[in-house]
């Protein structure tokens, strides 16, 4: 890659590759949770993930480019790392642990979609700028809502479970 539009091509190719690996991933964290708060919010990023591929597909449409995801080694990690706690954490370590995976994943997305907004904005590309700014304030407002839910529900409960 040696220009701005390629790089922002190939992280876009990236993302679609991660956002459709998420939604695979979800249903078996949701299965998984105990925490019921924990199996809705798994539940509704779900849809919100299907949408947010929507989204993508448009912005690829935006540039002229056909709706393609390229190998995502990063997305790939995580989701490993959140099936390894799925086979060997239980109870209420299982929630804690898939709620700082579930965060890590939203991390990494913060992170693309914030550069591949300004990337876009850098690039003209008005209508992609619009859609990547959706996005990213999603995963912001999830990243909230997973925080939230750790501070005021799963990480107490496993704290008192340890108390106990």
């Amino acid at each position: 890659m040696k220009s701005l539009a390629e790089i922002f091509e190939h992280t876009l190719q990236d993302v679609y590759f991660a956002e459709n690996a998420i939604t695979k991933a979800l249903p078996k964290v949701a299965k998984a949770a105990k925490s019921p708060e924990l199996k809705k919010a798994a539940e509704d990023h779900l849809s919100e993930t299907k949408d947010q591929i929507k989204k993508l597909e448009q912005v690829f449409k935006s540039i002229g480019k056909t709706a393609s995801g390229e190998k995502c080694d990063a997305i790939e990690g995580l989701i490993k790392e959140a099936d390894g706690l799925m086979k060997e954490a239980e109870g209420t370590a299982l929630d804690v642990g898939l709620l700082a995976a579930c965060q890590a994943v939203e991390h990494y997305e913060i992170a693309r979609y914030g550069s591949l907004r300004e990337w876009a904005k850098d690039l003209g590309h008005d209508e992609a700028h619009k859609l990547l700014s959706e996005i990213l304030d999603q995963e912001k407002a999830t990243n909230n809502k997973l925080t939230n839910l750790a501070v005021t529900s799963v990480n107490k409960t496993m704290a008192r479970s340890k108390a106990a």
